[in-house]
């Protein structure tokens, strides 16, 4: 027999007063769009509803909306400061030769040059060395593939992120 009743830091973010939900949607990713578009569509009964929602809002982001949503994350390698899930969502560079995130460093900038913004992955899980080999595969892609590949490594960072919060304890 299953549960039918909503979990419970899920339960709690469906009665969020708008600006606090909107907080939390923006831990979760950059875009205004996106967040507008899960915000709207509670309450959600159960984390499936919230990815389904996360995945519909992801496919329909605008170029400027990807753009937003880039915005919200640091390079490879450099996590930002204080931000935990940057961090955590990163470790597999913690242990990196300075070699390879010189390298990184290098092929984040060739990167960024070529289609004007960071190499996004979802890095969590991924090696430093898996990373680099990523960047290099998609540093050729044309502009077109590679805001597509950038739109479904967001769509998995941010089910991770949603996942982390509706499986919160109180």
């Amino acid at each position: 027999m299953t549960s039918t009743s909503t979990p419970p830091a899920l339960a709690r973010f469906n009665v969020l007063e708008e600006h606090a939900a909107l907080a939390v949607l923006h831990e979760a990713c950059a875009s205004t769009t996106w967040a507008a578009r899960l915000l709207g569509a509670r309450p959600y009964a159960c984390a499936d509803d919230l990815y389904s929602a996360s995945d519909a809002a992801m496919a329909e982001l605008t170029a400027e909306d990807l753009a937003e949503a880039m915005a919200g994350h640091p390079p490879i390698g450099r996590p930002k400061p204080g931000d935990p899930a940057s961090a955590r969502e990163q470790r597999g560079m913690a242990g990196a030769s300075e070699e390879l995130r010189a390298e990184m460093l290098e092929l984040n900038l060739a990167y960024q040059d070529r289609f004007g913004h960071v190499f996004l992955i979802c890095a969590t899980g991924k090696t430093g060395e898996q990373m680099r080999d990523a960047v290099r595969a998609r540093i050729g892609n044309s502009p077109e593939q590679e805001r597509e590949t950038v739109r479904t490594e967001l769509g998995k960072i941010n089910r991770i992120r949603l996942a982390r919060l509706v499986e919160e304890d109180a």
